[in-house]
């Protein structure tokens, strides 16, 4: 056997691999989608039908009315445009200070604060809900959005910062001679060279906020403020043996993600290979 036989060899078996574990992987997302186009009778049937007969397309009115998940998708939504605008302004705004502004100290307080990624949310949980319940802000959305703007998180500032940091200060110094501002350098000259890395952390919130159950279940009482999330919770404990209308709900709440990625991804994947860990 040649050499260049033994690499086409290995590189069949490499793609046989991928392949069965894209399939593997790919498998509960098929599982959802026939299982929503199906009658209950049908889900459990063995051997599983993968082809649903007759498609029961009725399945997603029937399960998006039976719950209000028009307004919780409303109420979500506006969770999300703030939280993903506090990010997007702040974070930025963080991650510039700790990697093109010099001042005493800065990578002493910046391992500080990156230390807080190895506290569990549970730690911080009670005091955290102690301080909004004192400020008279539980059942309202400003507990959900208001840590947003305020650098949205340290892995976005992190993330943020290790971009930054692989831009030449060379073109900061060039823009301060021609009289820029601090301000000016961020958001016309580092921000524009950085959109991979804000896309990234703009997908990243977005699946987080979309995603969040805990934080609306602790702090939202009232169930006409009640995210998506919670909603499908809430709709899992009425509805627990319609399966079939359960992956229609779910399947629905799942689609703006898909499609957020699907169309970012390219940026997504752009974002994290070009982050490096200098500094």
């Amino acid at each position: 056997m040649t050499k260049h036989e033994a690499e086409s060899i290995n590189f069949l078996i490499i793609y046989v691999l991928v392949i069965l574990g894209a399939i593997f992987c790919v498998l509960p997302f098929i599982w959802l989608v026939r299982s929503a186009l199906m009658d209950i009778s049908q889900i459990f049937i063995m051997p599983p039908e993968w082809i649903p007969k007759p498609f029961r397309w009725q399945n997603f009115p029937e399960a998006l009315t039976s719950v209000p998940f028009g307004k919780y998708f409303i109420n979500t939504m506006i969770i999300v445009l703030f939280v993903e605008a506090g990010v997007l302004l702040t974070a930025p705004m963080a991650a510039f200070a700790f990697s093109h502004l010099k001042w005493k100290r800065r990578n002493t307080w910046f391992m500080i604060l990156l230390t807080s990624l190895m506290l569990p949310y549970a730690v911080t949980l009670i005091p955290t809900f102690l301080l909004w319940k004192g400020l008279g802000l539980v059942d309202t959305y400003f507990p959900l959005i208001i840590p947003s703007w305020f650098g949205g998180g340290m892995f976005n500032i992190f993330l943020l910062r290790q971009f930054f940091s692989t831009i030449p200060l060379e073109l900061d110094e060039s823009a301060y001679i021609d009289g820029a501002t601090p301000w000016q350098v961020l958001w016309k000259i580092i921000a524009p060279l950085s959109k991979p890395a804000l896309i990234t952390v703009g997908i990243f919130t977005f699946m987080s906020t979309w995603n969040d159950l805990l934080g609306p279940i602790i702090y939202l009482n009232s169930p006409e403020k009640y995210t998506l999330a919670v909603g499908l919770s809430t709709f899992v404990g009425m509805y627990s043996g319609q399966w079939n209308y359960l992956m229609a709900a779910s399947l629905v709440i799942m689609l703006p993600i898909l499609v957020l990625f699907f169309f970012a991804q390219t940026y997504f994947i752009e974002g994290i290979t070009l982050t490096g860990l200098k500094g």
